[in-house]
């Protein structure tokens, strides 16, 4: 009998989504484990924070020895500059030997593996984290052809967004000449909405949870595709 694979994400303590999109969208041999970094508010200096909890709670999940790690948290892994995500992932894998993913360069990486270069940012953020996520995709070569925000700080309201909302909140940040639509924040809701908006708008839309699902199982060499969430996802 094949031992089932085992995710392994570290989330904001208001992340009340990812986990269970995760279990959503994995396949039947797939399981998630998952730790908790303190976080209410989604702003500049409480993600700096939150940020030094990351090395004890990875630590946790190397003990359930699972196969990869995720830092899931977008724009905590990104607010730091171009290599934020790099030396987040650089750190935890030093510490735990397990192979380690964040966020912010999972969407860098899906987007490479579609081929974008122009891009449109649905986000639920508040302004001065708008301007962050765009100068960490544009510093990696991304351009970022129009970009509309939410504007909520509080995570836990985040997560409350309901999914139509993020459907609108999608249309409103297209731009025809995009390659595709990112559609960033681990806590909002995407997966009921993903393939909607891709079969609307004629061409591939990434969130922060389908762009970390996928590199988590590329990093450990999984190749059987996930259907019903989107391009990415089925290009495993």
């Amino acid at each position: 009998m094949t031992r089932q694979l085992r995710l392994g994400i570290i989330v904001p303590s208001s992340n009340t989504t990812m986990e269970k999109e995760f279990n959503e969208m994995k396949n039947r041999n797939i399981t998630i484990h998952s730790a908790r970094m303190k976080l209410k508010n989604v702003a500049i200096n409480n993600l700096i924070e939150m940020e030094r909890e990351a090395e004890k709670e990875a630590l946790k999940l190397a003990d359930a020895m699972v196969d990869v790690i995720a830092y899931g948290c977008t724009t905590g892994s990104l607010i730091k500059g171009k290599e934020h995500a790099t030396k987040i992932e650089r750190k935890i894998e030093r510490i735990t030997g397990t192979p380690t993913i964040a966020t912010a360069n999972a969407i860098l990486r899906a987007i490479k593996e579609l081929d974008i270069k122009k891009i449109s940012l649905a986000t639920p953020y508040i302004e001065e984290l708008n301007r962050k996520e765009k100068e960490f995709l544009e510093a990696n070569g991304i351009k970022v052809l129009k970009m509309v925000g939410l504007g909520i700080r509080e995570n836990i309201k985040i997560g409350r967004v309901k999914p139509e909302t993020v459907y609108n909140l999608a249309l409103k940040a297209n731009i025809k000449n995009s390659d595709g639509l990112l559609i960033s924040c681990t806590n909002l809701r995407t997966i009921e909405v993903i393939e909607k908006l891709e079969e609307e708008l004629k061409k591939p839309v990434i969130s922060s949870n389908t762009a970390t699902l996928w590199n988590m199982l590329r990093k450990v060499n999984y190749r059987k595709k996930i259907s019903g969430y989107g391009t990415l996802l089925s290009k495993l």
